[in-house]
């Protein structure tokens, strides 16, 4: 990647100065030019182009996300429209979609510059919410969730598939998740993980007290809608995780499986494959991850300390 336009993307409140400032490092290196939007300027300083959100998407060649999976997900909403590669940078928890931590940051970069990487496609849930005469459209590349309010009963829902009825649901939410998204807010339900080789999504209820009680698959070529039915007084949507809007009886979700929508940089993508499967295994564990520690006996943790230490002084 020969002089490409760096587009920055970072957390809105986790430090992540380290990074910055290696990304400033580079930019002054003049292999590249680095921009940022006018909404990141203030947490980012100086050392970066700031740019309006149109020509951010419209100039950059490449994003770097400083965060979490949330972060990641944000950047590639914000540039589906021309989807070019992003590279997560791992200021998160569990964190499945980002690759690097940021000591990598660096030597990702030479990496990049020399042509040493893949392109992971990614697939993305559109939908489009109809109520009360206005259409709203939303891109989820992890998950759509019709979720219930406190206080305010259950969800219920009719599902169709290609204009045909399939059923209904009454939960505490339903999850509408892609393969990449099988493994966060659907797989906590109790859904099935998708191969990410996988062209589809799966609809999973949370918590169902009637109706479809299990996970189903569909294929990517097949539409569906969920009807909003009568009994949900005030629901939440969720587009990966962040509330969009509210829906109730009457509104209906037009949903269809978007192809490549998003394309993620994997530097290594065996060793992303094998953390990703580790991460996924911890979470069935009855600890906290800050927990594992107390599972690791005391004389190699008091190894695993010097061995940091030393790492540090060096």
């Amino acid at each position: 990647m020969e002089q490409p336009v760096v587009g920055l993307v970072v957390h809105p409140t986790k430090n992540v100065q380290e990074s910055v400032r290696t990304l400033q490092r580079w930019n002054a290196s003049g292999r590249g030019r680095l921009v940022a939007r006018r909404a990141d300027a203030q947490r980012i300083g100086g050392g970066v182009d700031v740019i309006g959100d149109e020509d951010f998407t419209e100039e950059v060649d490449l994003v770097v996300a400083l965060g979490g999976d949330g972060t990641m997900l944000g950047a590639m909403r914000l540039v589906a429209k021309r989807p070019v590669p992003v590279l997560g940078v791992n200021y998160g928890n569990v964190g499945f979609l980002v690759e690097i931590e940021p000591p990598e940051l660096e030597a990702a970069l030479e990496r990049l510059s020399a042509g040493q990487y893949q392109l992971e496609p990614h697939h993305a849930l559109e939908a489009r919410l109809f109520w009360s005469g206005a259409r709203t459209d939303y891109l989820a590349f992890n998950d759509l969730t019709i979720v219930r309010r406190p206080g305010a009963g259950q969800v219920s829902a009719d599902l169709s598939v290609g204009g045909l009825g399939y059923g209904y649901y009454r939960a505490d939410a339903i999850v509408a998740a892609t393969p990449a998204g099988s493994t966060a807010y659907n797989y906590a339900a109790g859904g099935p993980v998708l191969s990410p080789a996988l062209s589809g999504s799966v609809v999973t209820p949370v918590a169902p007290m009637a109706g479809i009680d299990r996970a189903v698959v569909l294929a990517a070529r097949e539409r569906y809608r969920f009807d909003i039915a009568e009994g949900t007084r005030s629901a939440a949507l969720e587009v990966d995780g962040l509330v969009v809007g509210e829906v109730a009886t009457g509104a209906q979700i037009d949903v269809r499986l978007r192809k490549d929508a998003g394309s993620v940089v994997r530097l290594d993508a065996e060793r992303h494959g094998r953390t990703g499967r580790v991460k996924l295994s911890l979470l069935d564990l009855p600890v906290r991850p800050d927990q594992l520690i107390e599972l690791i006996p005391q004389d190699l943790r008091q190894k695993l300390g010097r061995e940091v230490e030393e790492q540090h002084r060096e």
